[in-house]
């Protein structure tokens, strides 16, 4: 590349000079450069409009789900008893009564042993944990109580051991199982001469339900301390023995409820962004981003009229419903044309008749999921074409900057060669001087 020095024959600052003409040369580039920044600007408003079009959606998506309907609310009458609904399709509503006959234990064996030296013969022991096959630990390389407690430790099977220290002329020797429940149970061979025994028996939880067995009660077993299959959609976790404990498990109306909330919000969410994109301040005469774009502002008559024309869909068994006004499940708009809910409103209608109102609220759902999803294409589409847009331009951008660098190149050599001209005319300038003077 030719550098360029400034003028030392003419005076002149050609750097300068190239510097001004070179912002002529890239003013096409500079245009470019602002319709790039403007165009990105509105592809993040698009953006910002889209992630609040897909909350919407995605909230529509979460009302129109059957476990949003089928969602329970289990409430125990007794404090060491938790019950908790676990979700999905599969529950149950109503009222079961029983009695805690028994938690569950995890099997715990002793042996009372020297506190020092060795405290078995045996070189080896065997653990059997339940119906399963027997583990081999080598315990001869230290027979202590220590040594066959960190060997039963380190063969990582269900089985933890320790050694308790008593203060007396004996201490613990300690296995204790890492799992309740008489399927758990373990056997020791091997540990016969420390006079090993089971201190605490391994037992599965029992509750017994409906009263005794002999007049038509029933027992459930488990080997931890919570039941999966007492109620469908709920565990329940017991804490202590006890009797008369009622389990009542009724429809989450409250949980519905928050479904709905959770998608008016959205709506209004959508509505305010929009509104604050496609914004015009009259006494500045200054817009937003999105001012003028009538795609986007009719997104919120798009909104507003899944509202304002009430509800009509179709069934679960395709039949056509018109449900009319949605002021019955608690929704209306209000003066500012926002969305507004109702959440007593929409429990007393529920409670009055689930069923209808089960399936206008998932038609309602879908109908919002609809109109989101369209508008979010609309608006998706639209960022793409922008994006490409943009892309060309910075495809050009790129090719103005290979041809600015050969103007300011050639501009260069230009002012390079003037400089040695005049250098030249100034030298041959100065011999002419010489000689006429030398004739004198």
């Amino acid at each position: 590349m030719t550098s360029s020095v400034d003028g030392l024959v003419s005076g002149l600052s050609t750097s300068s000079l190239i510097s001004q003409l070179m912002e002529v040369e890239a003013a096409p580039q500079t245009r470019l450069k602002s319709k790039v920044s403007a165009a990105e600007t509105v592809v993040k408003s698009y953006q910002a409009v889209n992630t609040k079009l897909s909350a919407l959606k995605g909230a529509a998506d979460d009302l129109s789900q059957l476990s949003t309907w089928r969602a329970i609310k289990p409430v125990s009458n007794s404090t060491s008893v938790t019950a908790t609904a676990v979700g999905g399709t599969n529950t149950t509503t109503g009222t079961m009564s029983f009695d805690v006959v028994q938690l569950a234990k995890g099997q715990v064996s002793t042996a009372r042993v020297a506190t020092s030296g060795d405290v078995t013969t045996s070189d080896s022991i065997e653990i059997t944990i339940g119906s399963g096959d027997p583990v081999t630990i080598d315990i001869s390389a230290d027979k202590s109580a220590q040594g066959i407690s960190d060997a039963i430790n380190r063969a990582g099977i269900g089985v933890k051991s320790s050694v308790v220290t008593t203060g007396g002329a004996e201490n613990i020797l300690q296995l204790t199982g890492a799992k309740t429940g008489e399927g758990n149970a373990f056997t020791v061979t091997g540990l016969e001469d420390t006079g090993l025994m089971t201190a605490v028996a391994a037992q599965d939880a029992k509750l017994q339900v409906g009263g005794p067995d002999e007049t038509g009660g029933f027992s459930v077993v488990s080997n931890t301390n919570t039941f999966t299959g007492l109620m469908a959609g709920v565990t329940v976790t017991v804490g202590k023995v006890e009797t008369g404990v009622t389990l009542t498990v009724d429809s989450d109306v409250s949980g519905i409820a928050g479904k709905f909330q959770a998608l008016v919000d959205a709506a209004n969410a959508a509505l305010d962004e929009v509104a604050t994109q496609t914004a015009y301040d009259a006494t500045t005469k200054k817009g937003s981003p999105l001012t003028g774009d009538f795609m986007v502002r009719q997104m919120s008559s798009a909104i507003m009229g899944t509202v304002s024309r009430g509800l009509s869909y179709t069934d679960l068994d395709g039949n056509d419903i018109a449900f009319g006004s949605l002021s019955k499940l608690g929704i209306e708009l209000d003066r500012t044309g926002r969305l507004t809910f109702d959440q007593a409103k929409f429990t007393a209608a529920y409670n009055a008749d689930p069923s209808t109102i089960k399936s206008a609220g998932i038609g309602f759902a879908d109908a919002f999921e609809e109109v989101s999803k369209a508008q979010s294409d609309n608006v998706t589409s639209a960022i793409t074409g922008r994006n490409n847009y943009i892309d060309s331009m910075n495809s050009q951008i790129d090719n103005w900057d290979l041809r600015l660098a050969a103007r300011r190149e050639a501009l260069q050599k230009q002012y390079a060669d003037l400089e040695t001209a005049l250098g030249k005319l100034q030298s041959q300038s100065t011999w002419l001087s010489g000689q006429i003077a030398s004739l004198g």
